[in-house]
């Protein structure tokens, strides 16, 4: 798992990002953001490497 920054454009990422979400509800909101984990997770394709994000994205995530 890379946890380096490795993106060419991070702002213009996240401004994509924001644009994305712009005018949608909190629930289309949270649909926009599931189906993009799923085609990025497509991307990557690694169970191993999966794993390891997801774990490293939990933590310091209180549960609520």
């Amino acid at each position: 798992m890379k946890t380096t920054l490795n993106l060419q454009d991070a702002d213009g990422f996240y401004e994509q990002l924001l644009d994305a979400h712009q005018g949608l509800d909190a629930v289309q909101s949270e649909l926009l953001n599931a189906r993009l984990i799923l085609l990025l997770a497509n991307q990557v394709g690694d169970a191993k490497v999966l794993q390891a994000c997801v774990q490293a994205a939990r933590e310091g995530v209180a549960p609520a």
